[in-house]
């Protein structure tokens, strides 16, 4: 008798232990699915050019936007793979290590082949390849994050959210825009009633920005007046002759030098300050700022080239 309730006993314990056993499995089965599809969690977002869905964050992304390749820079985000390496910001000048980054060609022609070869997980553009978009979007899921000069902070800081959203950098962001917005506040408490004009200079010629316009942020959003309220909104900039320059006369004149920015060796200063221009407020009060064109022109958007746009219209009125 003794003998079948040991036999009993024993047969009730390896049940036990086999449905324990089995318990402890399915709980490991359970979390390790967790995991994966933590792992794998999507993002979707909607973009001027559509909605694209892909792997929360991506591990190789090809960025073609420098506000946006600043921003990943600032926070701090390894997960660039491929930039366009002919005009990188000299800021940046570390992503044209081509050991570590693959060139996929210019801003306004991409190496297709390139970026092909890279498989990369996410494509970023802006307006300079807007054009190419379904070619871009065969390769990886791609993404349009270009600024909306016509409302500047608006699409900067929608764009920001959106990079902390699919980098999990969603605190650092908000930081970083707070410091900004600061920034921005104790700008407008330094800004008097001084007239600016804000010109493009290439090559000889000359381009009149105003509201709304590509740079436009110094009088929508820093408060700056403008000399000329009539000029065109545009990306190009409406084009001015010196004479124009001298009729408006404006207080202040805020000058990008595109010439700097694409590396050619004609100098803005020289064409654009001539016996007209000295006649001007501007010139004669000292008040002829020229910008960084790192910052102005190539890399607009970013979160260290928005800090340093506030930082330079701020130096003009100190």
């Amino acid at each position: 008798m003794k003998k079948w309730l040991l036999i009993a006993f024993t047969l009730m314990m390896v049940a036990f232990l086999a449905a324990c056993g089995s318990d402890e499995a399915t709980d490991a089965n359970s979390a390790e699915a967790d995991t994966k599809e933590a792992e794998t969690e999507t993002v979707t977002v909607k973009h001027e050019l559509g909605e694209t869905t892909f792997d929360k964050n991506p591990e190789k992304v090809v960025v073609f936007d420098f506000g946006v390749l600043d921003s990943m820079d600032k926070l701090g985000i390894e997960a660039v793979a491929g930039v366009p390496q002919g005009n990188v910001p000299t800021y940046l000048e570390k992503y044209n290590d081509a050991e570590k980054y693959e060139n996929v060609g210019t801003l306004k022609e991409a190496d297709f082949e390139a970026i092909h070869a890279l498989d990369p997980d996410l494509i970023i553009i802006s307006g300079r390849q807007a054009a190419m978009y379904e070619e871009f979007a065969d390769i990886a899921p791609t993404i349009h994050m270009g600024v909306d000069t016509t409302k500047y902070m608006d699409s900067f800081t929608q764009n920001m959210n959106t990079l902390g959203e699919i980098f999990s950098k969603e605190d650092q962001v908000k930081e970083e825009l707070a410091a900004i917005d600061t920034q921005i506040e104790d700008l407008k408490t330094s800004v008097t009633d001084e007239k600016a004009l804000i010109v493009l200079a290439n090559e000889g010629k000359v381009s009149a920005y105003g509201a709304a316009s590509r740079f436009g942020i110094i009088h929508d959003v820093f408060g700056v007046k403008q000399a000329d309220e009539g000029i065109e909104a545009s990306t190009h900039g409406q084009s001015i002759s010196f004479e124009y320059i001298l009729e408006t006369n404006p207080d202040m004149m805020f000058v990008v030098d595109r010439n700097a920015a694409v590396g050619n060796d004609a100098s803005a200063k020289d064409s654009l300050e001539n016996e007209l221009v000295q006649k001007t407020t501007a010139y004669q009060n000292d008040k002829i700022i020229y910008l960084d064109p790192d910052f102005w022109y190539l890399s607009g958007g970013g979160l260290q080239s928005v800090s340093q746009m506030v930082a330079d219209i701020q130096s003009a009125f100190e």
